[in-house]
């Protein structure tokens, strides 16, 4: 009843449950610790000894003859404040554990953590815990439990237990050597739970307290990852860098930790200055590499090298990167290597291969107090999706890494998450959604410090404007991607726009333009094109190719069944084609390859493109039905996505259909605008419609003579 008072007076208190403790008023707590107070001394000290335990270490003390009789715990139930049962004892709310808990005084808390750690010597990384929350002094012997503990959890996968051991044994270390060494143990660990202001602070004490060069390192290193998610890339470029450097002599295996997390804040950059950075520290660490390293070593610094190279450099020496994917793929890869393994043929555009390598990385790292970091690999494996025609996957992965964000103050997978969304949306028509999450992105990033950003946003600002038939609002935009002098402002992704630039520019009627844009952009393009770039770099010229010159190439670029990886890209060059072969007269050859074209579109929900595919059938001639039905459409959606567009047609709020369905109203928002596209409208208003013909009886089938087609 007092919670349910809580929450009435403060409302957003609900929403705050998933990041921060339940609220507890003064009045709770007093409620609780005024029963508590009224109970027999032998009742209130087994319910101590029940709060300072968890279920299993009050079995484990019972079953050795240490826990409390049954019966004692008969007043607290009579008050309410526990049950017990076969399964053991309950308390009836958290929140009454924590008020009895926090209402004893230290040395009986303490007295009961030492009672349960003396039955639980089987058990040394529960008795190690115990140990410590009695402690008040340093106490090297339970450090030393705890050192231990940490590594079991590491072992098991438990980063976020075993970064809270090592702190824990640091703040109980006599010696301040040890004090600094478990302090950087601990902000390692931490690293992979993706909490990069916990990491921050576990570095910033270690650095404070070392006084080893090698330790200091680590530290910095930890620091440095820190200031790079947290968007300080500015300042997390030279201090990865600077630890790369200095530890490429003695300490190898650190080096290339470092330089490969400077590589990440370059491919968030995209500045040439960083990029050349890197690449000279990474000619210094392979000046400096030993031959005589082992295997499982050499194998290491290969995936290390790897994603370096491919962020960096990605078209230079593209011939030797894939032979070098190609061989670290198809060899036995732990998680880190895995990553960037999986990462480098992202870059390379080798895109199912990269799904395939993310997705067991991402499913290693999926253990309790490691979220945090899955949330990149999130983001990458939603950029995958999106580009291979898997867009409902991508919105769910952009989904779920923004909730991490949020969890976790990630503004670069903020960022991502949301130009995710935003590139789905402008791509299925929904220009509004587009511009709202495209939008949002800019006035929070700076998108002069981050090439990522600015080329990402600038094509989905590009890709809505097309879709809403704002040609010249659409070049404006991608014209962005690249300087007046050509340079990518992303040297990976600015280059994934030259087609839309190529389509903008010739129907604002800005062709030669256009031709200039795009001949100085490939002018700072030294090396191989992937089958992808190549596939765009053709659509392209073949666009603005005058009227004889397209088919040279718009022909060979469908020719090569790699293109097939990336569906909408390879229907928009059918679509082009096809335009081109119809203009030309070549009707006949046009029809079948508008016919795929079409079939794509539609089953990616790619409204604006499939109306164009359609618009071009009917002028060859072919009898073409609209969109798929009402019908069809309503249950492409999920059955969620269906009962809300039902709700929402009713004249439902989102606040009172999150309420129906206990979701919340950004969750109801995010289902409609991922449902408007599949169902071929612009908003909620034309909803009503929608439903009505999706209920009435189907028509008589058409006659053979009119049978569109499928």
């Amino acid at each position: 009843i007092e919670l349910a008072t809580v929450i009435a007076d403060d409302p957003a208190a609900s929403r705050r449950w998933a990041a921060e403790p339940l609220p507890l008023t003064d009045r709770l707590s007093a409620v609780i610790t005024a029963r508590f107070d009224a109970l027999p001394g032998r009742t209130q000290a087994a319910l101590l000894l029940a709060a300072v335990a968890d279920g299993p270490d009050l079995r484990a003390a019972a079953s050795r003859g240490a826990g409390p009789d049954a019966r004692a715990f008969g007043p607290a139930e009579q008050l309410g404040l526990v049950t017990v049962n076969r399964t053991g004892l309950h308390f009836a709310h958290p929140l009454v554990r924590s008020a009895i808990y926090y209402a004893t005084p230290f040395a009986q808390r303490a007295a009961a953590h030492r009672q349960l750690a003396e039955t639980l010597r089987d058990q040394p990384d529960r008795r190690a815990w115990h140990l410590a929350a009695a402690a008040l002094q340093p106490d090297e012997q339970v450090a030393s439990l705890l050192e231990a503990t940490a590594a079991q959890s590491q072992r098991r996968g438990g980063a976020a237990a075993a970064a809270m051991a090592m702190e824990r044994a640091a703040e109980l270390s006599p010696d301040p050597a040890d004090q600094a060494r478990r302090l950087v143990a601990a902000a390692s660990a931490a690293v992979s739970t993706g909490q990069r202001d916990w990491v921050q602070d576990l570095a910033t004490r270690a650095l404070a307290s070392a006084a080893d060069p090698e330790l200091r390192l680590a530290a910095r290193h930890d620091a440095g990852w820190a200031l790079a998610y947290s968007g300080q890339r500015s300042a997390a470029l030279p201090a990865l860098l600077s630890v790369a450097e200095e530890a490429s002599g003695d300490l190898p295996a650190l080096a290339w930790d470092a330089l490969s997390d400077a590589a990440i804040v370059f491919y968030h950059s995209g500045a040439p200055a960083g990029g050349q950075a890197v690449r000279r520290a990474l000619g210094l660490l392979d000046h400096q590499g030993s031959p005589s390293a082992g295997r499982g070593r050499r194998a290491e610094a290969d995936a290390h090298r790897l994603w370096i190279r491919a962020c960096t450099d990605p078209f230079g020496s593209r011939s030797d990167l894939v032979q070098s994917l190609r061989r670290l793929s198809s060899s036995p890869l732990d998680e880190p290597a895995l990553w960037r393994v999986g990462s480098a043929a992202w870059l390379l555009d080798d895109s199912d291969l990269a799904i395939t390598l993310l997705q067991d990385a991402l499913q290693r790292i999926r253990a309790p107090g490691t979220q945090g970091a899955s949330a990149p690999g999130l983001t990458a494996l939603g950029w995958l999706y999106l580009d291979t025609g898997r867009w409902d996957e991508a919105q769910e992965a952009a989904a779920e890494a923004a909730g991490l964000a949020e969890a976790y103050q990630m503004e670069l997978v903020a960022a991502a998450a949301d130009l995710i969304e935003a590139t789905v949306f402008a791509m299925r028509g929904a220009s509004g959604a587009a511009r709202m999450h495209a939008d949002r992105v800019l006035a929070k990033a700076d998108a002069a410090e981050s090439g990522f950003i600015a080329a990402r946003a600038r094509r989905a600002l590009g890709i809505a404007a097309l879709a809403d038939g704002s040609h010249l609002l659409a070049f404006t935009q991608l014209r962005q991607l690249f300087t007046d002098e050509g340079a990518p402002v992303h040297n990976i992704f600015s280059y994934l726009g030259v087609a839309d630039i190529a389509t903008a520019a010739v129907r604002a009627d800005r062709r030669m333009e256009g031709q200039d844009v795009l001949e100085r952009a490939l002018s700072q393009l030294n090396g191989t094109a992937s089958p992808r770039l190549g596939q765009l770099i053709a659509r392209a010229r073949g666009i603005l190719a005058g009227p004889g010159g397209a088919e040279a190439h718009f022909g060979p670029a469908l020719t090569g069944p790699a293109g097939d990886q990336w569906p909408f890209e390879r229907a928009q060059l059918r679509l082009d084609y096809a335009e081109w072969l119809r203009r030309s007269r070549r009707i006949n050859h046009a029809k079948p390859i508008l016919a795929e074209a079409l079939e794509t579109f539609r089953r990616l929900g790619a409204q604006p493109w499939a109306q164009r595919a359609e618009t071009e059938l009917r002028a060859c001639g072919v009898a073409v039905a609209g969109a798929p039905g009402e019908r069809d459409a309503l249950w492409e959606l999920t059955p969620q996505q269906r009962q809300i567009v039902r709700l929402a047609s009713d004249g439902l709020t989102n606040r009172e259909i999150g309420d129906r369905l206990f979701l919340s109203p950004r969750t109801v928002s995010s289902h409609l605008y991922r449902s408007y596209p599949k169902l071929g409208v612009a908003g909620r208003l034309q909803l009503r419609d929608v439903i009505a013909r999706a209920s009435a009886p189907a028509p008589a089938a058409e006659s053979p003579a009119s049978e569109p087609l499928h």
